[in-house]
């Protein structure tokens, strides 16, 4: 006598006058590049490239805004930018910077905040030569020493209070 069964839920169920069930095997078509490449792969970094052409971004103008207002914005748009790798870059180096910076260092932070996120990334992790309006900038050096984190700190997301 010949065994038929269906297969359901990692069970055999037996049942007479069916066939027994073979498991199909789905094979997915190969795909010619990854959609998502990891940040610091060639094809990342191909693909994020800002093409040097493009403008300086205008910044918004915000009349009358307080250094206290201007921190906790710059705080705010440290920390939601839109990737985990600038957003945990940007907010622990506002975190650890903002309550000291000048009120020029701010509005430079504020500009360079204007920047694609994967630009601001590469320069800061020096896999990519800023601009010239952003090669000699303090803000930018600044977040280059907070990037290499040699004292090998382990960095979260800081709380927003």
């Amino acid at each position: 006598m010949r065994q038929h069964a269906t297969r359901i839920l990692g069970r055999h169920f037996y049942r007479p006058n069916r066939p027994l069930l073979q498991r199909t095997l789905f094979v997915s078509t190969p795909r010619s590049s990854d959609p998502w490449p990891l940040p610091h792969t060639p094809q990342h970094l191909s693909n994020t490239i800002t093409p040097s052409d493009t403008p300086a971004p205008e910044p918004l103008p915000r009349p009358n805004e307080t250094l206290e207002t201007m921190r906790a914005r710059l705080l705010y748009q440290s920390r939601k930018r839109g990737t985990l790798e600038s957003d945990l870059l940007l907010s622990t180096f506002a975190r650890d910077h903002l309550p000291t910076m000048s009120e020029a260092e701010l509005k430079a932070y504020d500009k360079l905040l204007d920047e694609p996120d994967w630009d601001i990334y590469y320069w800061s992790t020096n896999n990519r030569t800023p601009p010239e309006r952003w090669s000699n900038s303090s803000i930018l050096e600044k977040l280059r020493v907070h990037a290499k984190n040699e004292g090998k700190v382990v960095r979260k997301m800081p709380a927003l209070s």
